[in-house]
């Protein structure tokens, strides 16, 4: 199980390969929200998402003869780029097993990163299914996209800096929303506020229709998703919250957010034109929460942590002519 000494651990293989990311704010964001509202971009992460974290952590915990014979991966797409990335970096092969209707943008960068992309239906299909027999049959290791202990260690470095960069703004109590599908992100960022920014609260943000972790959070058991894909919101689009993570979750997460794909696009213009920074869909549901669920939260002062940038750029185009107000 993951815990505050691997995602120290985790922080130190790796060192300045990741990026620091920043707190953003702006006036315009507080005066929707009604409170100060900061904005963590991993969208200027390596690879445009916080998945480089986790892969670069999971990937350098191996040991050098497994690592040697390859890495897979499945993902709609940014855990794919951060593990080819990671992979590349460490001089070893990687091959990604992708949703077909993942974006064109996130297919074409992953195989621009030198990986052997494998495309499945996510309807029809099962990817852990694929991945087993692939990983078997080819003696790759397997580095799944939430539910790794090393993956979540190195997401939780996420965490490690909020709590460094509040206690910096004098932000004492608050609560941080994170984008979550499997949640392994929430996770690690959960686990490192507890150890260094107890006063900080993680909470899940997700698409409506697919709020499997806010309704197991409030259940108290894994819920799964009626639903396998048909959002926007394609990132964080997962069957359900992992066995390694919603144990975690249950215990340290506040109650869990949900918002509209509307919302979503709405929020990924306003971090485009007031923060200047290109969210996707799925990486922008916690600011819209931050935004558009206010009488849910709390506080002076909200964190959210946009966490992807790799937006298709039609998508992108259409919500900005539909929202260029904003």
């Amino acid at each position: 199980m993951t815990d505050i000494t691997m995602i120290e651990a985790a922080r130190a293989r790796i060192g300045n390969r990741a990026r620091a990311t920043p707190l953003l704010s702006s006036p315009f964001l507080d005066e929707i929200a009604g409170r100060k509202v900061f904005v963590k971009p991993e969208c200027l992460q390596h690879t445009g998402s916080f998945k480089f974290r986790g892969a670069w952590s999971a990937v350098s915990a191996l040991a050098p003869e497994v690592r040697a014979r390859g890495v897979i991966a499945f993902s709609s797409g940014n855990h794919a780029q951060g593990v080819a990335l990671a992979a590349r970096m460490h001089g070893t092969a990687a091959v990604i097993i992708m949703p077909a209707d993942a974006p064109k943008l996130k297919i074409e960068n992953t195989r621009a990163f030198g990986a052997e992309v494998v495309l499945y239906d996510r309807e029809n299909e099962d990817r852990d299914e694929i991945g087993a027999h692939l990983a078997t049959t080819r003696g790759l290791t397997l580095i799944r996209p939430f539910d790794d202990p090393q993956v979540i260690a190195g997401q939780g470095t996420v965490g490690l800096e909020i709590a460094a960069q509040a206690r910096q703004e004098g932000i004492e109590k608050a609560d941080v929303i994170v984008c979550c599908g499997g949640g392994g992100l929430i996770a690690g960022v959960a686990l490192a506020l507890e150890a260094h920014a107890p006063g900080l609260r993680a909470r899940p943000a997700e698409p409506e229709g697919f709020d499997d972790t806010a309704r197991s959070l409030q259940s108290g058991r894994i819920e799964r998703n009626a639903r396998l894909g048909g959002s926007v919101c394609d990132a964080i689009v997962t069957p359900q919250p992992g066995n390694i993570t919603f144990p975690i979750n249950a215990r340290l997460c506040g109650p869990g957010l949900a918002v509209s794909e509307e919302e979503a696009l709405q929020a990924m213009i306003l971090a485009h034109n007031r923060l200047k920074i290109v969210v996707e869909p799925g990486g922008v549901v916690a600011l819209a929460a931050a935004l558009f669920r206010k009488e849910e939260i709390e506080g002076d002062s909200v964190i959210a942590v946009c966490t992807g940038g790799n937006v298709d750029p039609e998508v992108f185009s259409a919500a900005l002519s539909r929202y260029s107000h904003v």
